[in-house]
């Protein structure tokens, strides 16, 4: 048989995009996997939605206080069983083959982290950007500059690297996983195709580059305790690296 996957999801007040990435992850190629959904205190009817799939694959823990998305994440992470671990959130969406092709990708070429390009569509699915393609070959001092790993296309094996918990650091806490996983492997690397769909949401916090900063500054300052004159060279570099990233990738249709 197959290696489990586990796949995690934190989900908070996603009634209206829920189903969808149910759908998406019934639809894979790839069957063995378990997927920890962690309702973390939704006021919507999230939870009356995803108790509709009666799938046994499928565990709902539904916490009894709102811990944000990485001590959700960190929930599911500790139930897992599965070899392979992966993560979407509860607004996005797989294509059929993501997990068939990431768990393959690892098996075969002997891998410890593996992510891949997607595509990015506004709040309807209708595509709205180009596609965000995947870097290859990021090790940790490249990851230092800005964080080309996606969350949505990312999978590791916890059988070369164990399972990685997801430090409590305010809005980057992806970015400092990435970074505590690369201390420890080589380098991650990419599959060119789009596996995914990332859904680009008006309200999306992580859009505004200058609300986030002072996070992304505390990422280099207070979790990696660099200096301040590094803390303040790497921000820079995010900042200038995420405004080229949304220059490059231009608008469908106003080309």
């Amino acid at each position: 048989m197959s290696d489990l996957i586990s796949i995690i999801t934190p989900c908070y007040n996603s009634e209206s995009y829920i189903s969808d990435t149910i759908q998406s992850v019934l639809n894979q190629t790839y069957s063995n996997w378990e997927w920890w959904i962690v309702d973390d205190c939704s006021s919507d009817n999230s939870v009356e939605i995803i108790r509709q799939y009666k799938d046994p694959r499928i565990h709902l823990i539904v916490l009894d206080q709102n811990l944000g998305a990485a001590e959700a994440r960190n929930v599911g992470l500790r139930k897992a069983k599965g070899r392979y671990i992966t993560f979407i959130d509860s607004d996005d969406v797989w294509l059929v083959h993501f997990l068939e092709k990431a768990q393959g990708f690892l098996s075969g070429f002997n891998e410890e982290l593996v992510y891949a390009s997607y595509k990015r569509h506004d709040e309807n699915l209708e595509p709205y950007l180009d596609d965000f393609v995947a870097e290859d070959n990021i090790d940790y001092k490249r990851i230092l500059y800005n964080c080309p790993i996606p969350m949505l296309t990312a999978m590791y094996d916890t059988s070369r690297i164990g399972k990685v918990p997801i430090p409590h650091v305010d809005m980057r806490e992806d970015y400092a996983m990435w970074i505590d996983v690369l201390k420890k492997i080589p380098k991650a690397r990419a599959i060119q195709e789009p596996l995914a769909i990332y859904r680009i949401r008006k309200s999306s916090y992580s859009r505004n580059k200058f609300k986030i900063m002072k996070k992304q500054f505390a990422v280099y300052y207070e979790f990696l305790r660099l200096s301040l004159p590094q803390s303040t060279y790497y921000t820079l570099c995010w900042a200038w690296n995420g405004m080229k990233k949304y220059e490059k990738f231009k608008l469908r249709g106003s080309r």
